[in-house]
C-alpha cells in the first residue's frame, strides 16, 4: 500500500488556474520587467496604480518594477520608538519626508511598536535574561536611571513612538511583544481587514525588527518593498548584509528601493487626486 496520499481531482483545478496565472505573469515580466498588479487575485484597483522601481532584481545590477494599487498599499514604520532610536537618527528625516507625502495620498500608514505588559506576562524568560546581560544588569522591565521609566514596558516614557513621526488620528498602530509582529501581534488580521496587499517598509533595526517583519510579510503573501535609506541599525555590516539578503534569488524576501523612487510614485498619486 502506497503511503503517498492521492488527492481528489478537484484539487487540480485550483492548482492549474494558479500555475496558469503564474505563467502569464512570468511572460509579462520578461516583456516589461514589472511585477504587475493582479486583478484576478486582488480585484480591480480602487486607487491609482503606481509603479516603484526596485534594484538588483531579478539579478544584481538589474532593475525591475513593482506595480501596486495606492489604496491597497501601506507605508509601514517599524519600531521608531524613543528607546530604540538612540543614535540612529539619520533615518528620521527620510521617513518623515515619505510619511508627510503618504498622508496626502490614499496610502495607509501603519506603525509597529514593541513593548511588554507591566507584569511581563508576555515576555519570555530567555528574552528577559539576554536583555539583562546586554544591559549590564538593566533589562526589560527594569527602571532606567536616566528617566525613571521601565525599559520596553507599554505606557512608559521611552516606549512610545518618537514625536517627529507620531501617529495621527486614523493611522494604525500594531503593538507587539517580539521582534516580529505575527506571532505576538495581530498584524495579518489587521492588514487583511484594511485590504492591504503591498507594503513600503521602513524603520529600525534593519537586521532585527525590520527583517523579522519583512520575512513574515513575504511568507504571508504580501508584496514588500524595503526603503533602504529609511532603515538603520547599530551595526553597519549587519545592516548591509540584511539589505543584500533580501535581493538574493531574485528577491527572496521582497524588493529594495529608496525614498526618492518611493516619493516619485507617491507624487503621482497626489497629482491624480488633485485632478479628481
Amino acid at each position: 500500500m502506497s503511503d503517498i496520499r492521492k488527492y481528489e481531482s478537484f484539487y487540480n483545478k485550483g492548482r492549474e488556474k494558479k500555475l496558469t496565472k503564474v505563467e502569464e505573469a512570468f511572460n509579462r515580466f520578461l516583456e516589461n520587467r514589472t511585477f504587475e498588479w493582479q486583478s484576478w487575485l486582488y480585484g480591480d484597483p480602487i486607487g491609482n496604480l503606481i509603479t516603484v522601481e526596485v534594484e538588483d532584481c531579478p539579478r544584481f545590477g538589474e532593475t525591475a518594477y513593482v506595480e501596486m494599487d495606492s489604496a491597497r498599499t501601506a507605508l509601514m514604520i517599524v519600531d521608531m520608538q524613543t528607546n530604540n532610536c538612540g543614535t540612529i537618527t539619520k533615518v528620521i528625516t527620510t521617513i518623515k519626508n515619505v510619511l508627510d507625502c503618504a498622508r496626502k495620498t490614499d496610502i495607509s500608514v501603519v506603525y509597529t511598536r514593541e513593548g511588554h505588559e507591566p507584569d511581563l506576562s508576555d515576555a519570555t524568560f530567555n528574552k528577559l535574561l539576554r536583555s539583562k546581560i546586554i544591559g549590564n544588569g538593566i533589562g526589560i522591565g527594569d527602571v532606567i536611571p536616566q528617566n525613571g521609566g521601565r525599559l520596553l514596558i507599554r505606557g512608559e516614557p521611552d516606549w512610545d513612538i518618537i514625536p517627529e513621526l507620531y501617529p495621527q488620528d486614523g493611522e494604525t498602530v500594531i503593538d507587539k511583544a517580539g521582534k516580529g509582529a505575527f506571532i505576538t501581534g495581530e498584524m495579518n488580521l489587521i492588514l487583511k481587514s484594511m485590504g492591504v496587499t503591498h507594503i513600503i517598509l521602513c524603520g529600525i533595526l534593519t537586521d532585527i525588527g525590520v527583517h523579522s517583519i519583512l520575512r513574515d510579510l513575504n511568507d504571508y503573501g504580501y508584496w514588500v518593498v524595503l526603503m533602504k535609506d529609511g532603515v538603520g541599525s547599530s551595526d553597519l555590516n549587519n545592516h548591509l548584509a540584511a539589505i543584500k539578503s533580501i535581493k538574493m534569488s531574485g528577491g527572496i524576501f521582497g524588493n529594495v528601493s529608496d525614498s526618492q523612487r518611493v516619493l516619485s510614485a507617491m507624487e503621482y498619486v497626489k497629482k491624480c487626486r488633485r485632478k479628481e
